[in-house]
């Protein structure tokens, strides 16, 4: 019998935390990532520092990974919140600081509507440590309309993720 090997596919995963050593978690996710089964690691954007959006304590540490695997959506929608529960993510209530938050943001051309996942992810559009970093790996995915809708959210660019 012959097994079936699914193709890959382009993943853009949006690195976040605000809580402990936040710049070691985002770049520990990100290894964490491209060590996951049937996964390669593409590109990593650079390091983006951020005040909370919609949520509270101190600043964020962002950035954007691009990811090619056979996984489908719900399988690594769970390896990734594996990896949240690994780097100690707790959600006592919504919106709530974090050691590590994961979200997909896109996963190839896929439009996904679940009660456990929706991609693309429904407020990217919304979110300069989003776009910033995603205009970074693929400028074809930002639009200057969602550039201008977020101009007024202040985010630096921190440095460049490690090799």
């Amino acid at each position: 019998m012959r097994t079936l090997q699914r193709e890959e596919v382009s993943v853009y995963v949006g690195l976040g935390a605000n809580l402990g050593d936040a710049r070691q978690a985002v770049q520990k996710a990100s290894g964490d990532l491209a060590a996951m089964a049937d996964t390669r690691l593409i590109a990593c954007s650079s390091l983006y520092q951020t005040a909370p959006v919609g949520a509270q304590g101190p600043d964020f540490v962002n950035a954007v990974v691009h990811l090619r695997t056979r996984l489908n959506a719900i399988d690594l929608l769970h390896a990734c919140q594996g990896i949240e529960n690994d780097a100690g993510r707790q959600r006592p209530y919504p919106n709530a600081p974090r050691t590590l938050d994961i979200d997909i943001l896109l996963f190839g051309e896929a439009t996904i509507k679940s009660e456990k996942l929706t991609v693309p992810h429904p407020r990217m559009r919304e979110r300069a440590f989003v776009l910033l970093p995603l205009q970074e790996l693929d400028a074809q995915l930002v639009s200057p309309n969602d550039l201008q809708f977020v101009r007024s959210q202040a985010i630096q660019k921190i440095n460049s993720m490690p090799d």
